[in-house]
């Protein structure tokens, strides 16, 4: 009897551990940092290409210069490097930005300390 107590607690921990570590993985494999180049942007829908993947913004969506300072979305345009983080939005099939970096240039693995946002 006291076996059976022992053996359903050990599978109840074990299942809730499991449980717990994919949900804890799960919103982290949702979050995107990538560098790229613009391709397309549309001011009128939001909405922008870079790396062949869309990117969506919205008012809450902040955009910033190389140097950390705040910018507006006109500012970016086709051809222009740019830092996102994001969540993917997957049943819109996009990422939806929280901020957006404008770089002067591709960074390299050797730049990036210049770089405090870059992760």
């Amino acid at each position: 009897m006291r076996r059976r107590f022992i053996r359903g607690w050990t599978l109840f921990f074990m299942l809730f551990l499991l449980i717990i570590y994919s949900l804890t993985f799960a919103s982290e494999k949702d979050i995107l940092n990538i560098q790229g180049i613009v391709m397309e942007i549309d001011l009128k829908k939001s909405t922008m290409i870079v790396n062949e993947r869309l990117f969506r913004w919205d008012q809450k969506t902040s955009f910033f210069n190389d140097k950390g300072s705040p910018i507006t979305v006109d500012k970016i345009k086709v051809k222009s490097w740019v830092y996102i983080e994001g969540v993917n939005d997957i049943p819109n099939k996009s990422v939806l930005t929280n901020k957006v970096y404008l770089l002067p240039k591709r960074i390299d693995e050797k730049e990036r300390h210049l770089y405090p946002f870059l992760k």
